[in-house]
């Protein structure tokens, strides 16, 4: 297998997947074009910050299984393209908490003591340190934007320093803290009460220009703020606005909106502010450990199917898979039976489990996937499935129920198209076998596997012989016949077979004056 790698990592990371026997290509500062062209046969992808993988190149890589971004910032990568070509997004959460913490206590106090305006006077000969007088981090008050576990270090190491900490996350659990560490606060008191603002959330739609001009203009005069996070959540010209009219005193920042940064971007020539080109997680130890992570990462996937810190896999993990694999071939198996019989337009899917299963997600997802394998070209998988879908125009439902009946589990379908909807349901039965119990209404106990007739015929003596006599002839095997009487003296069966039909000889049983409709179905891809 074929990995190619277009931002530098450590050689030890290198060095694992090669041991492995993948094929790696480095393409450090290669341009788009040579991108394009080595990522259309491979089946992983490393980068860090550098590489924006964008829907062009996501379409190129045709064989693409996964991206692994070295560190934890993934607003390079297209998640939604990648997601519905079925392409595992991971990355590095934990591996540089601590450098990107380190670097915000770095930046933070070299802004209040002036280190940078001081190191480039005294470099130039001058000796201002009485234009220089900096402040003191103790009894200052620090408000947190984010209080994952970077915001969490970051809390931690600025409570040594006796500071004040107010803390600002929608979705955090106030329970974490001890009593008297922090205060959690809305957004705007954290703005308008601390000195020094720290930011630690990602870059998403909610956080872009999170901090404006607006915002901005709520902070004390007095008050400094640092971005070691993401580029694009403090506006850049309105940051540049704000310091050039001493809104605020100063600022520390380390991520931008264009990477390297452009000669245009404003805060080049900004009074009191600090820039770095993006050192958060530029240490040793980092640096080592987001490459070691990842390529073991990617290699656990690609190899053995095991994965860890997907961005976009909807549901705990492929762990999952593992744990319900029987009932998730189950339902495959349904999705695949009522694709070939619902041939038109799908407007709707219900997938309801009951009793033991309890974990419905992965098993829609599962419905989908063998729902889907014969309409659309692409690789089909529990990533793409639910996004494919809906492109379709298809809504998904999934729910639970306690009513099972006499099964201890089961698996109940219903596709709704432009005609009448069908229902299909199924159930692992003890030592694990799976069975179709309810076809289209009917009640039954048929094993999903190989090739199916469902027939409806009148029901009265010999039908069974006659289709039998046909089958015989043309040497098809049968290795199951099933029937359900239904009303108006007519029954339903489920003739199961060892290989695929052809169509004369279901010409054949069609001319029997009993067989009333006649469907062939496979179980298996």
């Amino acid at each position: 297998m074929k990995v190619i790698i277009t931002d530098p990592i450590s050689e030890s990371g290198i060095s694992f997947l090669k041991e492995a026997d993948f094929s790696v290509v480095q393409l450090y500062n290669a341009s788009k074009e040579d991108i394009i062209r080595a990522c259309e046969d491979a089946d992983g992808w490393i980068i860090r910050s550098g590489t924006k993988i964008d829907k062009k190149m996501i379409k190129a890589a045709k064989k693409l299984k996964a991206i692994g971004r070295a560190g934890v910032g993934v607003d390079n990568i297209d998640i939604d393209e990648a997601t519905k070509r079925g392409i595992i997004v991971m990355n590095t959460p934990d591996v540089n908490t601590i450098s990107a913490a380190e670097h915000s206590i770095a930046m933070m106090l070299a802004l209040s003591r002036n280190v940078s305006i001081g190191d480039s006077e005294v470099k130039q000969m001058k000796w201002n340190r009485h234009l220089l007088i900096g402040s003191e981090l103790r009894a200052k008050t620090l408000g947190l934007v984010g209080m994952g576990k970077i915001g969490r270090e970051v809390m931690s190491r600025c409570i040594s320093f006796g500071m004040n900490v107010l803390g600002y996350d929608p979705f955090v659990n106030k329970e974490m803290f001890k009593d008297g560490e922090i205060e959690i606060v809305d957004l705007d008191r954290l703005t308008e009460q601390s000195d020094f603002i720290s930011i630690h959330v990602p870059l998403n739609s909610d956080t872009t220009n999170l901090f404006d001009y607006k915002r901005l203009k709520k902070m004390k005069q007095t008050a400094r703020i640092i971005n070691v996070s993401r580029g694009g959540i403090i506006n850049e010209k309105d940051l540049s606005r704000a310091l050039r009219d001493g809104v605020i005193s100063g600022a520390a920042i380390d991520v931008f909106t264009k990477e390297p940064i452009e000669k245009s971007n404003p805060l080049i020539d900004s009074p009191n502010i600090l820039l770095t080109p993006h050192l958060g997680a530029s240490t040793e130890e980092a640096k080592e450990g987001v490459s070691i992570s990842i390529c073991q990462q990617l290699k656990s996937y690609l190899i053995d199917e095991k994965l860890e810190n997907a961005i976009n896999i909807p549901f705990g993990g492929l762990s999952r898979i593992k744990d319900l694999e029987l009932s998730l071939k189950l339902s495959e198996t349904i999705g695949r039976i009522q694709s070939q019989i619902n041939k038109g337009v799908i407007k709707k899917v219900q997938v309801e489990c009951s009793g033991t299963l309890e974990d419905t997600k992965p098993v829609a997802l599962a419905f989908l996937k063998g729902f889907l394998a014969s309409r659309i070209p692409d690789r089909i998988n529990y990533i793409n499935s639910e996004a494919l879908a809906i492109d379709l125009g298809i809504k998904i439902e999934h729910s639970y129920t306690n009513d099972s009946g006499s099964y201890t589990n089961l698996i109940r379908t219903r596709v709704s198209g432009e005609n009448e909807a069908t229902r299909i349901a199924g159930s692992i039965f003890d030592h694990n076998k799976p069975r179709l119990v309810n076809i289209l209404g009917f009640d039954i106990d048929v094993e999903p596997s190989g090739f199916m007739l469902f027939a409806i015929n009148d029901d009265v003596p010999g039908v069974i012989g006659k289709v039998g006599s046909v089958l015989g002839g043309s040497k098809i095997n049968i290795s199951g016949y099933i029937l359900s009487r239904i009303e108006n003296n007519q029954a339903f069966s489920v003739i199961r077979v060892d290989s695929v039909i052809p169509e004369e000889t279901l010409d054949l049983i069609l001319e029997i004056p009993e067989i009333n409709s006649l469907q062939q179905l496979s179980c298996d891809e």
